[in-house]
């Protein structure tokens, strides 16, 4: 099992894929509580591997994760330029338009939520190699 963390200043994505490539759970989490959060998660998916973002903030993320019991081997950074927008296009692929919003051209609907669990998703599909449509 792979735990996907989009780490943010404000809030952070968490997304969690088992072996088979099937998504078993996706959050968006206040920053304050991501720590616990992915703690809490390990434990119940048993997850042999972290795999996060690499901008931002993700050197001071790393360091937490470490003082929080992680071992360095257990976290993989991988590039999440351009994440954001893939993310916001994977959005309407998993939960398409409903009514008069399947009008509106897909580069003119913004998600009604934050993506950054979706982020966590395509980091670790970037990790794995999975063509994700960015």
């Amino acid at each position: 099992m792979i735990l996907g963390f989009d780490p943010g200043k404000v809030k952070c994505g968490i997304a969690v894929m088992g072996e088979d490539g099937k998504i078993l759970h996706h959050e968006v989490v206040p920053s304050p509580e991501a720590v616990a959060t992915l703690k809490s998660l390990a434990a119940k998916y048993a997850i042999s591997l972290l795999v996060m973002g690499d901008r931002t903030t993700a050197k001071q993320w790393k360091q937490q994760l470490l003082d929080s019991g992680w071992q360095p081997e257990q976290i993989a950074m991988v590039n999440e330029g351009y994440s954001t927008l893939a993310a916001r296009e994977r959005y309407w692929q998993m939960y398409p338009p409903q009514g008069l919003w399947r009008l509106v051209p897909q580069g003119m609907r913004e998600p009604p939520r934050p993506v950054d669990d979706i982020v966590a998703i395509i980091l670790i599909e970037r990790y794995l190699g999975i063509k994700s449509g960015d």
